[in-house]
This record gives structure tokens, C-alpha cells and sequence, in this order.
């Protein structure tokens, strides 16, 4: 059977957008395009006509608008926009793609395919960066579209014949809805790159003297958009908390959004704004050494569909600190003692002992976090999982 024509549908596209998913899509289309297929990423245009990005794969535009509203959250409308651009591309094209991949976020994307392709052979698989509670869809939209976001979710767990999601705490939702689903768990560790800390094969440890962390002037690090889901405000008190033992420990803060203000306020609230440093954007080479040179990474969202950045961390023998929740798929991520801590909440003293143990557990601590990405790298790749999707629409097809 010869390669496919595998079409990839998503609203944004790394690196011209920074965020997991767009990470995820992009390196699935280049490992898919290794493997022979031809690749076309569906998404919306940001960009003049004169600067689409570089991608070894084609690029289409099915619209172009901003998706995001003040706070941070998506709109309605452009879900509504994005998705009848979908259904008119797949409907023109509806013979020119043997494999579709669609991301359910936002999850009109999902009813759009699978109406277009109605009637052809083309196999649709469907990838789940995240499958929220009907509480969370309200509280995130409002009560009248929340709930209807939340009934369109469960319809749009029934479509596909093949599905996708970027954790197993994603799957074990999904299958709640759907028990008979049989997802493809995407192995993403080695999105992060490879591992930063050496670490000798004899023994599966790392070498300590190669970690970079400053012990004498120890800083936590934050990297994400500065939303309400991030929890970042939460931040500064359990910043003074940690500093009760570690009077040198600072803050630096990466990324912007429509909460940066907050931070700020809180930082000042705390009495911490003295060593809470907010970098905003930063290069990419700039971003590695605050990696590697980190105490400890702290991410005390909400919610994650996978938590990307605590494999990032790790890859520099960084540990991570992660907040436990219902909709919180990084903390699968961190394993108690070993590459990092879960919180139980984000209140003060909780979350900052939690700093606190990552901070003093040092280069044991630092050396067993490399060891372990190291390891999981291996064993959960997305080119693995690439494998296991084409694996599948080969058997599909030749029924």
C-alpha cells in the first residue's frame, strides 16, 4: 500500500503560535512526511500572503482571524468561522486525502470533517488534546454555551475511526464516555528535544557535575501564557512561603497574557515583588539556559492537556513542581522524589513546601529527574505513535 495523503486540521501552527498543541501537529506532519506521506496542514492564516511559514509540508488557509477573547479564552465565533472553513476545504478536496487528523479543539472542527467526508473511505482520526467535565465547559464559556459545549463533546467522542489523545488521563475520560474507544496514547517526551544532562548508560544516572543550577542563588521558573488557567497569581505567596527556608530563592516568569497585571499585583501583595522577575517573551536560546539553569520548574495550572514543559525541564535534569487536579494531565507527568513534586492545592504553605523539597533536593534530585526523561524519552515518542496511527489506517483500509 502506498503512502497516504494525510491532511492535518488545527487553528494554529508552530512556531508562528508557541502553545503544546501546535508542537504536537507540527512534528506529527514532519514525522508523517519522513515516512513518505504528503502532507497538508489545514489551519488559519496569520501571516501575509507573501509569508507563509517554512514547513516541509503544505501549508493551506482556510481562514484568518484572531481566536482568542480578552481573557484569554476562545470565541464562539471564531470556533464557528474556523470550522465552516474546514467543511468547505474537506468538501472541495473530499477525494484528494486518504487520512484526515483532526484536532477536537475547538470541537466544531470534529462535526465539520466528518460531514465533508461523508460517503468516501477517506479515515478520519480524531486527536483529543483535552476532554473537559461539563462543570469545567461552564465555567470556562458561561452557562448557555458552556453547557452546549459540553453536549457537543459528547456526541463528538462518537466520531472517528481512529482516536487520539496526548495522555492517560485524557484516555481514561474519553473511555468514560465512550467505553469501547480504544485510543492511541501519543508518546510526546521527545518533543522536548534530547536530554540536556548527560547520563552514563552503565548506570541509568546522570552525571551530577554536569547540572548548571546556581545552589547559591536558586530561582523557580515559570513558562506558559499568563491566563486564569495557569493559576500564575498563585505564585507569589507560595514564593514567600518557600522563602520562610530559602531566604535566597527568586521568581522569574516567562511568557505574557492577559493576566501579567495580576501577577504583579500579587507579587506586591506577597511582598516578594523584589525577586519576582517578569521576562515576558524570551528567544528560544534564552529560554534554554533559564532551563538549565533553574532550580525548579512550577507550574501550578489548572489545566493541561499533556504539560510539555515539565519534559522540557527534565531534559536539562531541571525538576517540576505541578498542581494536582481533575483537569491537570502534567502531574501524570511528575513522579513524588524522582523528577519533581505534586501539590495537593495551590495554597501557600502547600505549594511552596512543594518548591521548597524540590529546591533542597539538589543535585540527587536534579541527577534522578534526568535519568527518568532519559528513560521515558524512549519509551513514549511521538514517532512511535505515528507509527501506531499509520499502523492502524493500513488495517482500516484494507478491510
Amino acid at each position: 500500500m502506498s503512502a497516504p495523503r494525510v491532511a492535518i486540521a488545527y487553528d494554529c501552527l508552530f512556531p508562528v503560535n508557541t502553545g503544546g498543541g501546535e508542537r504536537v501537529y507540527r512534528r506529527m506532519a514532519e514525522l508523517l512526511r519522513e515516512r513518505g506521506a504528503h502532507v497538508t496542514y489545514v489551519t488559519r492564516r496569520q501571516w501575509t500572503q507573501d509569508a507563509v511559514p517554512h514547513a516541509p509540508f503544505d501549508i493551506v488557509s482556510v481562514w484568518h482571524g484572531e481566536i482568542y477573547d480578552a481573557a484569554g479564552s476562545r470565541t464562539t465565533r471564531s470556533a464557528i468561522a474556523f470550522a465552516l472553513g474546514l467543511f468547505r476545504h474537506f468538501a472541495r478536496h473530499r477525494r484528494d486525502y486518504d487520512l484526515v487528523i483532526v484536532a477536537a479543539l475547538p470541537v466544531l472542527n470534529v462535526f465539520a470533517v466528518r460531514s465533508a467526508l461523508v460517503g468516501r473511505p477517506t479515515v478520519l482520526a480524531v486527536d483529543w488534546l483535552e476532554v473537559w467535565s461539563s462543570r469545567k465547559w461552564r465555567a470556562y464559556a458561561g452557562s448557555a454555551t458552556g453547557t452546549v459545549a459540553a453536549v457537543l463533546q459528547w456526541f463528538a467522542v462518537r466520531i472517528g475511526d481512529i482516536i487520539t489523545v496526548n495522555s492517560g488521563f485524557t484516555r481514561a475520560k474519553l473511555r468514560a464516555a465512550r467505553p469501547k474507544a480504544d485510543p492511541i496514547v501519543l508518546g510526546l517526551l521527545d518533543l522536548a528535544g534530547p536530554p540536556r544532562a548527560p547520563v552514563e548508560a552503565s548506570t541509568g544516572r546522570a552525571d551530577e557535575s554536569a547540572h548548571i543550577a546556581d545552589e547559591a542563588d536558586p530561582y523557580l521558573l515559570f513558562i506558559g501564557r499568563h491566563i486564569a488557567d495557569k493559576r500564575l497569581d498563585s505564585l507569589p505567596a507560595a514564593l514567600a512561603a518557600a522563602r520562610r527556608g530559602l531566604p535566597r530563592l527568586r521568581a522569574r516568569v516567562v511568557g505574557t497574557g492577559p493576566a501579567t497585571e495580576q501577577v504583579r499585583a500579587a507579587a506586591a501583595a506577597a511582598g516578594v515583588e523584589e525577586v519576582v522577575e517578569l521576562l515576558g517573551r524570551v528567544d528560544d536560546d534564552e529560554l534554554e539556559r533559564l532551563l538549565g539553569a533553574s532550580a525548579v520548574l512550577v507550574n501550578p495550572s489548572a489545566r493541561e492537556g499533556f504539560g510539555l514543559v515539565v519534559a522540557e525541564a527534565a531534559a536539562h535534569g531541571t525538576p517540576s513542581v505541578v498542581v494536582a487536579g481533575e483537569d491537570n494531565a502534567a502531574a501524570e507527568l511528575v513522579v513524588d522524589g524522582e523528577n519533581g513534586f505534586v501539590a495537593a492545592s495551590v495554597a501557600p504553605d502547600v505549594l511552596g513546601d512543594a518548591i521548597a523539597r524540590a529546591v533542597t533536593g539538589g543535585a540527587e534530585l536534579r541527577s534522578s529527574t534526568a535519568a527518568w526523561f532519559a528513560r521515558e524519552r524512549r519509551e513514549r515518542s511521538l514517532d512511535r505513535s505515528v507509527g501506531e496511527l499509520l499502523e492502524r489506517w493500513r488495517a482500516i483500509r484494507a478491510r
